[in-house]
């Protein structure tokens, strides 16, 4: 059974930064495509960053230059190193992969950006 377990999330002051980390079990991330989605309130679940198998990357265009998503084979995680963090980061992240045709979720950590 897949499960995805996000942690690092937190409160952080406008131009802090944070590292979140989505760690997995079942299933091997250096072979799937693995994303961080986040959601804020009232809006659609996003897209903030992927990275295939590979190891070749995409940003959404409000993460570009602040965001890294990188991968450590060795502990089987995905991280999410955020710097220069704004308050319209504000957010609930989520850890997504896709293994043998089915999708899975991690279970979300908040992340907060205020001062």
């Amino acid at each position: 059974q897949v499960q995805l377990v996000e942690s690092g999330g937190g409160l952080v002051q406008p131009g802090g930064s944070l590292r979140l980390s989505c760690a997995a079990s079942g299933t091997r991330l250096s072979i799937n495509a693995v994303g961080w989605y986040r959601q804020a309130p009232g809006e659609q679940r996003e897209l903030v960053a992927f990275i295939i198998s590979s190891g070749s990357t995409n940003y959404a265009d409000s993460v570009k230059g602040r965001f890294t998503i990188s991968r450590d084979n060795a502990k089987n995680t995905v991280y999410l190193q955020m710097n220069s963090l704004k308050p319209e980061d504000t957010a609930v992240y989520y850890c997504y992969t896709r293994s043998q045709n089915y999708d899975y979720w991690g279970q979300g950590t908040q992340v907060t950006v205020s001062s």
